[in-house]
C-alpha cells in the first residue's frame, strides 16, 4: 500500500506541476507515460556484453577497458534499473565490471595502462590512461559504495591511486592526465574538466563523510580551485572558436556541486540552472550541440531537435543539484525521455566526431551514454517517473522527492 501511494505522489506531483511558459500563460503538460524499464535493462546489457566480449576492449589481466560512452553509464544506471525492476542480484555482465575494476585497483602497480606503447606517443598515452582510470575507477567504486552506505577497502586504494597521480603545479593543478583521442565530449583537449568533475563527483558521493577526511583536504582544495578557475576556455581558444563546452562543463559541475556544495555558490548554482533552462528545446530535450560549441560538430542535423545524452545528462544533473522533478524545465525534459525511447529499449544520440551507421556497433556507442544518463534522470530518487508493466517490473513506483593501439571513435 505504501509502495502505491508513494507512486502515486509521485506521478501527481509530475503531472501537476510540469508546466511551460506560452506567451506568458502557464499551460499544463500531461502525465508523462510510461517508459520501458525492462527492455532499457536488456539493451545496457546487451551492450555491455557486447563490449566485454570486443576484442579491441580486452585488456591486461583479463580486464575489459572502462569506457565513457558504454561502460561508465552502465556501471553508474544499471543498479538503478535493478531496483526498479526488483531483482534480485547484479546482472553477470555487471558483476565482471565491477570485478574488473577491482582487479585492476587491487593490482595499479602491476596491470598495464590501457594504452600504451615504447613510443613516445605511447608513453604519453600511459599518463593520460592512467589518470582516466584512477578517476573512472574511484567513481564506480564510490557509486556501489553510496548504495551500501558504508567505504569499501577497494574505494579507498581506488582513491589513493586516484590522488596519487592528481596534478601539483602547473596550469593542471588540480586534475588529472586524461586520454585525449580528438573525440568530443569525453577525450579531447578541454576534457581534462570532464574528469576534474566526474573525481568531485567520486569524492562527494562516498559515504560517511568521505569528502571531510582529513587526510584529503589538499587535494579536494586543489580539485576545488581548478574547477573554479577552468570552468570557462580561455579568451584565445573561444576567439578562434575552438571547442568550448561551455554549458557542458556547468552541467558536471553543478552535479559534482550536488555532494560537495562548497564547490560554488548558491547564487552560482542558480545562475547555472538558469542558464541550463536558457538553452532547453521548447520541446524539453537539450542538444550535446548546444551546450557548448564544437569546432567540428558533424552530428549537429541528426540531433537538432535533442538528444537522449543531452537531455538525460541535464535532467539527472539538475535532479541531482536539487531541482524538483515538479520544476517545469525538469517535468517537461522527464516528459520528452518517456517519449523518446526507441522501442528496442535505448534512446538515441549522434556522435561529435563523425558519421556513423547507427546500425552499427561503434554506431551505438553515444547511444549507451544517451541511455545510461536517461535511465539516471528517470529513476532518480527525486522522481521517479512511471516505469512500463512487464514481467519483471511491477509498477516502477518509488519515493518521490557516467603508435598507441588503435582507439575506437565516437
Amino acid at each position: 500500500m505504501r509502495t502505491r501511494k508513494l507512486a502515486f505522489a509521485s506521478t501527481l506531483a509530475l503531472s501537476a506541476s510540469a508546466v511551460w511558459m506560452t506567451g506568458g500563460v502557464l499551460t499544463p503538460t500531461p502525465t508523462p507515460p510510461s517508459w520501458d524499464a525492462h527492455a532499457a535493462a536488456q539493451y545496457l546489457d546487451q551492450r555491455q556484453g557486447w563490449w566485454e566480449s570486443w576484442p579491441r576492449s580486452a585488456r591486461d589481466h583479463g580486464t575489459v577497458c572502462v569506457s565513457c560512452h558504454t561502460a561508465l553509464p552502465y556501471a553508474l544506471a544499471r543498479p538503478e534499473l535493478r531496483g526498479v525492476l526488483h531483482e534480485n542480484q547484479a546482472m553477470a555482465t555487471e558483476q565482471k565490471l565491477f570485478a574488473d575494476v577491482i582487479t585492476r585497483v587491487r593490482a595499479w602497480n602491476e596491470v598495464k595502462p590501457f594504452y600504451w606503447d615504447t613510443t613516445p606517443a605511447g608513453r604519453t598515452k600511459a599518463i593520460e590512461s592512467r589518470g582516466t582510470e584512477a578517476v573512472l575507477n574511484a567513481l564506480i567504486l564510490a557509486s556501489r559504495d553510496e548504495r551500501t552506505g558504508v567505504v569499501s577497502a577497494e574505494a579507498r586504494l581506488a582513491f589513493a591511486n586516484m590522488f596519487s597521480l592528481q596534478q601539483k603545479t602547473g596550469d593542471g593543478a588540480g586534475t588529472w592526465a586524461w586520454l585525449n583521442f580528438g573525440l568530443r565530449p569525453w577525450e579531447s583537449n578541454t576534457s581534462p574538466y570532464f574528469g576534474a568533475a566526474l573525481a568531485a563527483i567520486a569524492i562527494g558521493i562516498e559515504p560517511q563523510n568521505f569528502a571531510a577526511s582529513r587526510d584529503i583536504q589538499p587535494n579536494v582544495v586543489l580539485l576545488r580551485t581548478y574547477l573554479r578557475e577552468h570552468l570557462d576556455q580561455p579568451l584565445w581558444r573561444r576567439l578562434l572558436r575552438r571547442d568550448d563546452p561551455e554549458l557542458f562543463n556547468r552541467t558536471m559541475l553543478l552535479w559534482a556541486s550536488a555532494k560537495l556544495p562548497a564547490l560554488i555558490s548558491r547564487d552560482e548554482q542558480r545562475s547555472m540552472v538558469s542558464a541550463l533552462y536558457e538553452a532547453q528545446e521548447p520541446d524539453g530535450a537539450w542538444r550535446l550541440t548546444s551546450i557548448g560549441h564544437w569546432r567540428s560538430a558533424m552530428s549537429a542535423p541528426a540531433d537538432s531537435a535533442g538528444d537522449g545524452f543531452a537531455t538525460g545528462l541535464v535532467a539527472y544533473a539538475l535532479e541531482r543539484a536539487g531541482t524538483a522533478p515538479s520544476e517545469p524545465h525538469v517535468g517537461r525534459a522527464l516528459a520528452w525521455l518517456a517519449t523518446h525511447q526507441d522501442p528496442a529499449g535505448m534512446w538515441h544520440a549522434s556522435s561529435l566526431n563523425k558519421q556513423r551507421d547507427p546500425a552499427t556497433n561503434v554506431g551505438k556507442f553515444m547511444s549507451d551514454a544517451a541511455t545510461g544518463y536517461a535511465v539516471l534522470a528517470l529513476t532518480s530518487g527525486a522522481a521517479k517517473t512511471p516505469a512500463a508493466r512487464t514481467a519483471h517490473d511491477n509498477t516502477g513506483a518509488a519515493a518521490p522527492l557516467a603508435s598507441p593501439r588503435a582507439r575506437p571513435g565516437r
